[in-house]
């Protein structure tokens, strides 16, 4: 999907789990308030293959810079954004240390280079399998 997937699969583990967790649709925010700590100090790139709404636009326009803190990309998530083939890659200064990848609004794929990311999300997402 991106430039940085490659990247990703190679040294970092992963989980995937169903988006749709009966009537809850678990959105972008929502992973994002999940990840805590971990994710606050992060710059995102977001990459989205269906631009399904004027937001998705703003991400990539702010990513083709130098990427958002986390509160930008939380407050253009919120309310509600269900996404469609999208990638959001969170960087600790040059070094990518987490993917979220939505595919078809169906499924979330969770690349991490810290276990403990996926160890947090496996317990809010039972059925979570590992990639």
């Amino acid at each position: 999907m991106s430039r940085y997937t490659a990247e990703a699969e190679a040294g970092m583990k992963g989980i995937t789990f169903r988006a749709w967790r009966g009537e809850h649709y678990v959105t972008l925010a929502e992973l994002l308030v999940r990840l805590g700590s971990f994710g606050l100090n992060l710059i995102w790139r977001v990459e989205c293959d269906e631009i399904v709404d004027p937001r998705c636009v703003e991400m990539e326009r702010r990513s083709a810079d130098a990427g958002m803190d986390t509160l930008t990309l939380l407050s253009l998530t919120t309310p509600f954004l269900q996404l469609i083939d999208a990638e959001v890659c969170g960087f600790a200064g040059d070094e990518l240390v987490l993917v979220l990848t939505e595919f078809d609004s169906s499924l979330w794929d969770v690349r991490a280079v810290d276990e403990r990311v996926l160890s947090e999300l496996r317990l809010h997402y039972p059925g979570a399998e590992d990639l």
